[in-house]
């Protein structure tokens, strides 16, 4: 992967919070902030589509095993 030179203005807790974690990881300063970058992109991010989550119907109420068995095999059987 190639990588783009950038500069940032940090606190300078943070910077020494990074320094003593690279330290102790026996990694180096610029890999933390790197990882720091990649998940504040990905918190960030915006999806082209929406996520697609199905759906269930029902109470709400978790369900036994039993019932999740019955379900599938009902559903497995096409009745």
């Amino acid at each position: 992967m190639s990588m783009k030179r950038t500069n940032v203005y940090a606190d300078p807790e943070d910077l020494a919070l990074i320094k003593e974690a690279a330290k102790r990881r026996g990694i180096p300063e610029a890999e933390i902030i790197r990882e720091g970058i990649h998940l504040a992109a990905m918190a960030n991010r915006v999806w082209d589509e929406p996520l697609d989550w199905p759906t269930f119907e029902g109470s709400g109420e978790p369900v036994t095993s039993d019932e999740i068995t019955s379900v599938v095999a009902r559903e497995a059987t096409g009745r």
